[in-house]
């Protein structure tokens, strides 16, 4: 069983991930140990830009936030000595070892500005391209880790990581709502006549669950394809295709939740989450 105690000793890399990304350090466990660190480093990245809105006071400084990850990429590809900073020492490592590229990390950077503006989606199909760019790169350079790469790989992870990204979107909505966001679109809550007052108050409704119904729906959709497109995936690819189980396993709580964003049920259950991974990656069926 790859997957190790909590109690062994963890990096403190890793360690951040497991605290702060559960769900990605579960499947990131399952990458061959001379390449687990690497992916950790990945997901810590990503955490770092993931969180600029919440680590500032307003959107000049998340801006200067993000300026500040372009500057230490630019230092580590064109002199490879990265800044004093666990999480750039450690992604340095990962570039270094694995000759990640340089472009995927920073269409991810790219990809944060949204998250520093105050307008609401306008469609799901906007919603889809925010969820793909937040998440498929970053998938593609997990398959750059394990050393798996092609057109079939690419295809297959951009339809898996927005599935992965909506569903994760919806799970976050509690979130979002607490600093007065919606991540759902405009053409949702109009069709589905969602109440925003009700949803502003944390209160479920049936125009709420009707919309999420709907993105996940979007999302299942995704995932069925990205399986569908890659019917040989290879083995090695485990560690970061397991994520679209981890979206599946969360879309069924999702929905015998009655597509209740606010359900205090959603809460926890990674423990049968693991399990259920641990079975996938042991008969290799995804």
């Amino acid at each position: 069983m790859p997957v190790t105690s909590e109690r062994t000793r963890l990096s403190y890399i890793a360690d951040t991930v497991r605290r702060y990304d559960r769900d990605r350090f579960l499947t990131a466990l399952f990458a061959p140990q001379d390449r687990r660190e690497d992916l950790m480093a990945l997901y810590a990245f990503n955490l770092e830009i993931a969180k600029t809105r919440e680590a500032v006071s307003e959107p000049v400084i998340g801006l200067m936030r993000l300026q500040w990850w372009r500057d230490a990429l630019e230092e580590i590809y064109e002199t490879g000595r990265p800044r004093h900073h666990a999480v750039a020492e450690a992604l340095a490592a990962a570039i270094a070892g694995r000759a990640l590229d340089r472009t995927e990390l920073e269409s991810l950077i790219d990809a944060r500005e949204r998250d520093l503006e105050d307008t609401a989606f306008t469609s799901v199909a906007a919603l889809e391209t925010y969820a793909e760019a937040t998440t498929a790169p970053l998938f593609r350079l997990g398959l750059a880790v394990l050393g798996v790469s092609g057109t079939q790989a690419d295809q297959a992870v951009g339809h898996m990581a927005t599935g992965y990204a909506l569903c994760g979107l919806m799970r976050a909505l509690p979130h979002f709502l607490r600093s007065r966001r919606t991540v759902i679109p405009d053409d949702l809550i109009a069709e589905h006549h969602v109440d925003k007052r009700a949803l502003m108050a944390f209160r479920p409704s049936d125009g709420l669950a009707a919309a999420v119904e709907a993105l996940s729906q979007r999302a299942r959709r995704h995932l069925e394809e990205g399986r569908r497109s890659w019917p040989g995936s290879p083995r090695t690819a485990m560690p970061v295709l397991l994520n679209g189980r981890v979206a599946g396993h969360h879309l069924a709580r999702l929905r015998h939740a009655g597509y209740n964003p606010f359900d205090p049920r959603l809460a926890g259950g990674t423990g049968m989450l693991a399990a259920t991974l641990w079975l996938r990656a042991t008969f290799g069926r995804l």
